[in-house]
């Protein structure tokens, strides 16, 4: 069986994450830094499309979200999560978080 790839989307409010870790890190490690930490942000999300990984199993389960329905599954990349969810299409991003910040405004 042929494995399905769905495209990586980045919800408006995982975006919004995006422009606010990027805004944070400027007073803290300069523009270029700030930049290169969203990329490998981005960059960490795309291994969700690669198909030598299996996307349903590759972050572990988010327990954040465990009071929802749907999945939620979580990617590391250094002190950020990255929490993403299945869809029919797509798999899509829903928020990117500092986790040494109060876990609290991760909901």
């Amino acid at each position: 069986m042929e494995k399905v790839i769905k495209p990586v989307f980045w919800t408006q409010r995982a975006l919004k994450d995006l422009e606010r870790i990027y805004k944070f890190n400027i007073e803290l490690v300069g523009e270029e830094k700030s930049f290169q930490i969203i990329q490998r942000l981005i960059d960490k999300s795309t291994i969700l499309e690669n198909p030598d990984f299996d996307y349903t199993t590759l972050g572990a389960v988010d327990e954040t979200f465990s009071y929802l329905k749907k999945e939620y599954r979580k990617l590391i990349q250094g002190t950020y999560k990255i929490t993403y969810s299945q869809g029919k299409s797509k798999i899509y991003i829903h928020r990117a978080f500092d986790s040494r910040k109060n876990p609290k405004k991760n909901k």
